[in-house]
């Protein structure tokens, strides 16, 4: 599927506009990260295993917004955007949107 942040897609021609498609997945921090990542405020550095889980809280954002998509016959998403909040201490939410459409392929 093809997925991009402009309301165009260069050499494509959106045949139809189906509407708002999103994704979103929360997730919480484990004690085993938050000892590292404090291990990491004293000598700093990036905090990878925070880095890990936000990157599979993302990916898994945009794979249910795609499942949308999928779902409501669209082969493409224009107007791609990812939003990540805090829901609560030690646990955020990613949420993947935009407009799904068919294009000519």
């Amino acid at each position: 599927m093809l997925i991009t942040t402009s309301e165009h897609i260069p050499g494509k021609n959106i045949i139809s506009t189906i509407g708002y498609v999103k994704g979103s997945s929360a997730r919480a921090r484990h004690a085993v990260a938050d000892i590292f990542a404090s291990l990491k405020n004293i000598v700093g550095g990036e905090v990878e295993e925070y880095s890990r889980l936000l990157q599979q809280t993302r990916d898994q954002a945009v794979e249910r917004m795609m499942a949308d998509a999928k779902n409501k016959g669209a082969n493409a998403i224009i107007c791609f955007r990812i939003q990540s909040s805090t829901i609560a201490q030690g646990a955020s939410e990613v949420v993947a949107y935009g407009t799904a459409v068919t294009i000519e392929d």
